[in-house]
């Protein structure tokens, strides 16, 4: 074959190499981009915001427009086909969602899906994929933040408006009994031959210990997309932990001089940095956030209460439970992009001594509190670093209510007597410690 021929022949095995990478190319363009499975939609509808999640077995992506008059958020997602389970997405929409009244569904183009959610009131939407984690694929996450979001120092104060004036009303009565036995007493104090012939006269009312509500924030654990740790008989975590904490709150608001707030009263995800965020928004005097242990052995059991540490774990189990617990916020998803990392950072590096000298009172008084009925894991307050307990300002404890993992605690923690046996304990241990250490100063605003 002559020079010529051969330079021939090469370019057009050039060109055909040329042509199958570029089909090759184009088949694995059209295999990522088209032809993905849907797995599973959900909706975890709260007054923070609602998440709509799609689950694929495949990255798909994404456009969105915000239209008003009405307010509409549509959704057009690419390399799909209309089948029943999108559709099922239409009727998963509860009447008492706070910002989506309805979502409409429709095959828009050939391989796009157009979701078209018809809002209550304006909204600001997170739209973002998360990779494949813990049980689950790839997630389209539809966040759905109200424009004006609540504020939950106002919400809880006009809640608790009724009681923080009775207990003004009733500080106020007893310091003016206590004012006028002091006074009366110097007025009409007698010698002392006299004095000696009067039988002891009760002690004069002291001054009220409590000047202000004490607000007590209570963290169920988990929520929505992340189910927590799950029991041989199927239950899960975070419904075992809000019925406790609901629990919990009934019992503090009986209390006249305690408030509760709930950094969630739902089945939703919060994100672990939300949670201190919330605590400290509402001004809380004490937070404490609920669990059930779980661990890779089923014979592990009893109740434990943890506290931050700076100086590494006190344990093995307890860098373990730490680990475990601060994997929260990739298995319920979070958005990367839009989390606020300097405040992540402060709460990191703000986190006293004082903070976790207080943790660990309240933490023993509520530990001596639930052996009186329960096993416990460790008879001491345990240490790690919870990404949950970084509050600078707050005393924070992590209670594990009992093994979920083993199953004779867990029939135990879905026993009705034993979530109210386990709540009553956290609340002496709350008014055990708050009786020997009163909040002084009244806060602005509360």
């Amino acid at each position: 074959m002559t020079g010529n021929k051969l330079n021939i022949a090469r370019r057009k095995v050039l060109k055909i190499s040329a042509k199958a990478l570029s089909f090759a190319l184009l088949l694995t363009e059209v295999d990522i981009a088209w032809g993905a499975k849907i797995l599973g939609v959900r909706i975890w509808p709260s007054e923070d915001y609602t998440r709509i999640t799609l689950e694929s077995d495949k990255p798909l992506p994404i456009t969105q427009q915000i239209l008003t008059n009405p307010d509409r958020l549509v959704v057009d997602v690419q390399g799909l086909e209309l089948n029943p389970t999108l559709k099922d997405l239409v009727a998963k929409v509860k009447p008492n969602d706070p910002y989506v009244s309805q979502i409409r569904v429709g095959q828009f183009q050939p391989n796009v899906v157009r979701l078209v959610f018809d809002l209550k009131e304006p909204i600001n939407p997170q739209l973002y994929t998360l990779d494949p984690v813990a049980e689950y694929q790839y997630r389209m996450v539809f966040d759905l933040y109200p424009s004006t979001p609540p504020d939950p120092l106002m919400e809880l104060v006009k809640s608790s408006a009724r009681k923080e004036s009775a207990l003004v009303k009733s500080n106020e009565e007893i310091d003016l009994i206590a004012q006028f036995a002091t006074k009366k007493d110097r007025l009409e104090k007698p010698s002392a031959p006299v004095a000696q012939a009067i039988p002891e006269i009760k002690e004069a009312p002291q001054p009220a210990k409590y000047k202000r509500l004490i607000t007590i924030a209570i963290d169920a654990g988990h929520g929505g997309e992340d189910p927590g740790a799950i029991g041989s008989m199927g239950s899960k975590e975070k419904h075992v932990v809000l019925s406790i904490a609901k629990r919990l709150r009934d019992k503090i608001e009986d209390e006249f001089y305690m408030r509760c707030f709930l950094t969630r009263d739902g089945d939703y995800f919060v994100p672990l940095n939300m949670r201190v965020q919330k605590a400290r928004s509402v001004q809380a005097d004490l937070f404490v956030s609920i669990h059930a242990d779980a661990f890779i052995e089923t014979h592990a059991k009893g109740a434990s209460v943890f506290a931050l540490s700076q100086m590494g774990a006190s344990s093995t189990m307890a860098r373990w439970m730490a680990n475990k617990e601060n994997a929260s916020d990739l298995i319920g998803g979070i958005n990367i992009k839009t989390q606020d990392r300097q405040i992540a950072n402060i709460l990191l590096d703000m986190s006293t001594t004082a903070q976790i000298k207080d943790s660990l009172q309240v933490g023993n008084s509520i530990l001596k509190r639930i052996s009186g009925f329960a096993p416990l894991h460790k008879g001491r307050v345990e240490q790690a670093s919870f990404a949950v307990l970084k509050a600078p300002d707050i005393p924070s404890i992590l209670v594990e209510t009992a093994f979920i993992s083993n199953p004779e605690e867990e029939a135990r923690l879905n026993d009705n007597a034993y979530q109210d046996r386990i709540a009553e304990a956290i609340l002496r241990g709350i008014k055990d410690y708050f009786s020997k250490n009163p909040p002084v100063a009244r806060r602005i605003n509360s």
